[in-house]
C-alpha cells in the first residue's frame, strides 16, 4: 500500500463551498482517448455528485479513489470523472478539519472533532464496505495524525494545542480497528502523567509507526542544525531523540524541518528534510534497516516541495516548478516540465505509480477548487474536474 500524506497537526480551519448534487446514480464509460486502459466501472450504490469541490484527496489506483469536500465524503471508481456521497449519515461538515485515512476502495476511517469539547474529544467512523455502512465510535482526541498499519491495528499522534513555537501531543493506540484508544504517553504540561521525552518545544508534523510497538515523531524544532526526530520501541511509553541524519554540506546551522517520513516495507524508509537558510532546500533520506540509520541521498532539491513515496524505490516530488521522479531511491532523479504552470494553486498532488497521477488545486482568490490527471508522469495534464 503506497502511503500520503495529507494530515499536518496544525491545519488552519479554511472554508471551501462544495457543489453537492444528490442526483441519481449512474454509470459512467471512461473516455477513450483520456484512459484508453480502462473498462466502465462498476456502478456505486449512493447519490452522485457533480462537480465536487474537493479540498483532499486520496487515489488508490487509476481508478479508485477518496476525497473530501467541505460537507461530504466521496468516492470514484473511474478516475475521478464520477464521484458519488458516501458520507456518514449523521454527518454534515467535513473539510480541512477532518483527518481519513483510506486503506483500500472498502477500508477508510474517517476522524471529526467534536467542537463542544475540543481537543479532547471527537468522533471516529469506519467503513468496511466502500462508504455504503460507517460505524462510530467517540475518541479521546480531536485530530491530529492517524494511521493504521493493518484493520486492527493504529496510531494516533493528537494534537492538543500550539503556542510560542510549542506543540502539546499524546500517542493513542488501537488493536481494535479504532473502536478503543489507549493512552500510551503526552507531554501535555497541563495533564499530571506528562512527560517531556518528546519535547513540547517543536511542531510535530506527524508519526510513522513500522509496527505496534516501534514508531517515529517527527516535525521541527527551532534550533540551528537539529532536527526533530524521536523514536519508540515501547509502544509509545518512552521516547529517544535520534541522532541527526547526516546534513547537506552547509547546513550546520539552517534550520531543518523533517515534512515527510514513512516505511514502505519493513525496512525501507523515505524521509524529506527541508533546509532552509538562505535558500530552501529538499533533502531525501532513505533507510534500509527500519530507521536505524539515515542515509542522505546526492541530489537537493530546489525549493523544496511537497513528496508522494509509491515503494521503497519509487518517489515523485514536486518543487512549484518541476516534477523530480526517482525509481532508484533517490539515487538519481528524472525531471520533469509539466504544461501547466500550477503556482500558488497547488494545493496537493497523488500518484498511484510513475506514470499515473493527480493534482488538486485550489485558487486563493476565489477558493475554486480544480482536479488534473496526468497518464505520462507528469508532462501533460488534463483537467478532471473543473
Amino acid at each position: 500500500m503506497k502511503v500520503k500524506f495529507l494530515i499536518c497537526l496544525t491545519i488552519l480551519a479554511l472554508v471551501v463551498s462544495a457543489c453537492a448534487g444528490n442526483g441519481p446514480a449512474s454509470e459512467t464509460t471512461l473516455n477513450p482517448q483520456k484512459y484508453p486502459n480502462s473498462a466502465s466501472p462498476v456502478q456505486i450504490n449512493a447519490p452522485v455528485i457533480e462537480t465536487p469541490a474537493l479540498v483532499k484527496l486520496d487515489m488508490l489506483n487509476e481508478l479508485d479513489g477518496w476525497g473530501v469536500t467541505a460537507t461530504q465524503i466521496v468516492r470514484t471508481n473511474d478516475g475521478g470523472l464520477t464521484w458519488y456521497n458516501v458520507t456518514p449519515p449523521d454527518v454534515t461538515e467535513t473539510g480541512y478539519g477532518v483527518q481519513y485515512l483510506v486503506r483500500d476502495a472498502n477500508t477508510a476511517w474517517v476522524q471529526i472533532p467534536d467542537f463542544n469539547s475540543f481537543p479532547n474529544s471527537g468522533f471516529l467512523y469506519r467503513t468496511r464496505d466502500g462508504g455504503m455502512n460507517w460505524s462510530k465510535s467517540t475518541t479521546p482526541f480531536s485530530g491530529g495524525d492517524l494511521e493504521f498499519l493493518d484493520e486492527d491495528n493504529g496510531w494516533m499522534l493528537a494534537d492538543l494545542g500550539v503556542g510560542a513555537g510549542s506543540n502539546a501531543v499524546a500517542v493513542y493506540r488501537t488493536t481494535d480497528g479504532g473502536a478503543n484508544w489507549t493512552l500510551a504517553y503526552t507531554n501535555d504540561p497541563n495533564q499530571a502523567n506528562a512527560g517531556d521525552a518528546l519535547p513540547l518545544g517543536g511542531l510535530k508534523s506527524g508519526i510513522a509507526p513500522l509496527n505496534m510497538q516501534t514508531a517515529f515523531v517527527y516535525g521541527v524544532i527551532y534550533a540551528p542544525g537539529t532536527a526533530y526526530l524521536f523514536r519508540t520501541d515501547d509502544g509509545g511509553e518512552t521516547w529517544a531523540q535520534v541522532t541527526s541524519p547526516p546534513l547537506p554540506e552547509g547546513a550546520e546551522n539552517a534550520e531543518l524541518s523533517i515534512d515527510q517520513l514513512a516505511f514502505l516495507t519493513p525496512n525501507d524508509g523515505l524521509m524529506t528534510m527541508r533546509v532552509t537558510s538562505q535558500e530552501s532546500n529538499l533533502a531525501v533520506y532513505t533507510s534500509n534497516d527500519a530507521g536505524d540509520t539515515w542515509s542522505l541521498t546526492p541530489t537537493l532539491i530546489p525549493i523544496g516541495g511537497s513528496a508522494d513515496f509509491l515503494s521503497a524505490t519509487e518517489a515523485v516530488i514536486y518543487n512549484g516548478e518541476q516534477f523530480y521522479v526517482t525509481s532508484d531511491a533517490a539515487r538519481t532523479w528524472n525531471t520533469i516540465s509539466p504544461d501547466i504552470v500550477f503556482g500558488d494553486t497547488f494545493a496537493q498532488m497523488d500518484f498511484v505509480n510513475l506514470s499515473s497521477g493527480w493534482v488538486l488545486t485550489l485558487d486563493p482568490t476565489t477558493n475554486q477548487s480544480s482536479l488534473y490527471r496526468t497518464t505520462d508522469g507528469g508532462s501533460t495534464w488534463l483537467p478532471v474536474l473543473p
